[in-house]
């Protein structure tokens, strides 16, 4: 049993993980020779260690990476994974616009082959029953409340969301999320604005599917952060107060 299991009765489990990785595989993945220099660089901020240990991804697994972006962490999985693993790299339409130049750099001359990226509409989002050990939602909660039409981002149902991931996730598969923290009671009013959203929204709306909440980290908490502001404004980007809840689902 890990150490967020054994605590679940405090619901805040923030000692445990935060000594770093220690898983080799991890470590590996993060001094791979091929990771782009601007990956690198983001490595203090974003703190991948903390983030792949604490959700469990080990070598051999299949992992969804939901609103994959640039595909920063795509391409960590898929060091982790290794060649019997699995890691399907998911956007809508609108992320692929907007990281288009970075997705096509990472992608380019046949690498990360044990990647599958998939272009899909969030609302159409469905893969084989049972196949995920994990799925990321790593600084994407929040958008499942953002609406752009103009820019191709459309209305999403995150409760139809979140079926179809119990559908294609095996039973005691990890659900990670982490997302930038909005004022508390607010719930995704400042998801448009801000982009960010109310911590306590996200644990509810999860534990309301197929998840229970199995652990919860401090690894990128920020108490300084100014919840008034976006979380891309100047000075606050990459600094800004980021829960991390860890979810499993159930069998």
């Amino acid at each position: 049993m890990n150490c967020g299991e054994a605590l679940l009765s405090l619901l805040l489990l923030g000692g445990c993980e935060d000594g770093g990785s220690g898983n080799e595989a991890i470590n590996a993945a993060l001094a791979h020779p091929e990771r782009p220099a601007e990956d690198r660089e983001a490595d203090p901020r974003r703190r991948p260690d903390r983030i792949l240990s604490y959700f469990e991804i080990e070598p051999g697994m299949t992992v969804l990476d939901l609103f994959s972006g640039g595909g920063y962490y795509s391409e960590l999985l898929s060091h982790v994974v290794g060649d019997d693993g699995r890691v399907i790299s998911h956007n809508n339409q609108a992320h692929v616009d907007y990281a288009r130049d970075t997705i096509n750099k990472r992608y380019t001359e046949g690498r990360l082959k044990n990647v599958q990226r998939i272009t899909v509409e969030a609302n159409e989002l469905s893969l084989p029953d049972r196949t995920l050990d994990a799925v990321l939602m790593i600084l994407t909660y929040h958008d499942f409340y953002y609406l752009d039409e103009a820019n191709n981002w459309g209305a999403i149902d995150a409760p139809r969301l979140l079926q179809a991931l119990c559908a294609a996730m095996k039973p005691g598969a990890v659900l990670g999320v982490v997302d930038h923290i909005a004022e508390a009671g607010s719930g995704t009013r400042d998801a448009q604005q801000l982009h960010r959203i109310d911590p306590a929204y996200v644990k509810q709306e999860i534990q309301a599917s197929c998840f229970d909440l199995v652990g919860e980290s401090n690894a990128l908490r920020n108490t300084g952060d100014d919840y008034s502001k976006p979380m891309f404004a100047e000075g606050v980007r990459g600094k800004t107060d980021r829960f991390i809840y860890k979810f499993r689902r159930r069998g």
